[in-house]
């Protein structure tokens, strides 16, 4: 599990396909701390260390991964969201994230507000509770954030100028495809009430 609050926007080193796998190889600060079969969220996406080697690490992303994600479109020197997986005894400081991304979404729009930035998104709901609520959570590349604007297919987030460098936030530009994972809760809720409508 994750909380959405990003470590750091690390670099793609290499990239190595493998019938439908692909191999991604990170460089990163935290590399030497890592151990292998531990797991790290990828633009949202929950992945398994396979390898180690100095200030790099190596995971795996299945085929369905890279269908659901953004991942399959990686190139060497994109930086990618990292955040290793939350600790029990620490303060939950985003929201909860699984690590298992819905779907992807495409950037729209990019307006600077005055020393912020807002974003939109648009994408096509792959089922009816990827969902959106004002002022709701949403992770974006695992990122956690609030809704603001939330239409039937599109959103918008707010980002402030630490968010904006900390993450890959500040190499979007409008037909960025990116991550998307809806608020767990929010599925629960709107998969309860249909059963309740169909008693």
């Amino acid at each position: 599990m994750f909380s959405g609050i990003v470590e750091e926007a690390a670099p793609v080193v290499g990239l190595e396909k493998e019938k439908g796998n692909l191999h991604i190889t990170m460089k990163c600060s935290f590399a030497r701390e890592l151990k292998i079969d531990q797991s790290i969220s990828h633009n949202g996406v929950c992945l398994t260390v396979v390898d180690i080697k100095d200030d790099t690490y190596t995971v795996t992303a299945i085929k369905e991964t890279l269908d659901k994600s953004n991942l399959g479109l990686l190139e060497p020197g994109n930086k990618v969201n990292l955040e290793r997986s939350t600790r029990m005894d620490a303060r939950m400081d985003g929201h909860i994230v699984q690590g298992h991304v819905d779907q992807t979404a495409v950037c729209t729009k990019v307006e600077e507000a005055d020393g912020s930035w807002y974003y939109t998104f648009k994408y096509e709901p792959e089922q009816d509770d990827y969902i959106t609520v004002e002022k709701g959570s949403v992770s974006i590349n695992g990122v956690s954030l609030t809704v603001v604007n939330s239409k039937d297919k599109s959103f918008q987030v707010a980002i402030i100028p630490f968010t904006y460098e900390v993450t890959n936030f500040h190499e979007f530009k409008p037909g960025t495809v990116v991550n998307l994972e809806f608020d767990v809760i929010g599925k629960y809720v709107v998969r309860y009430l249909k059963g309740m409508n169909k008693r």
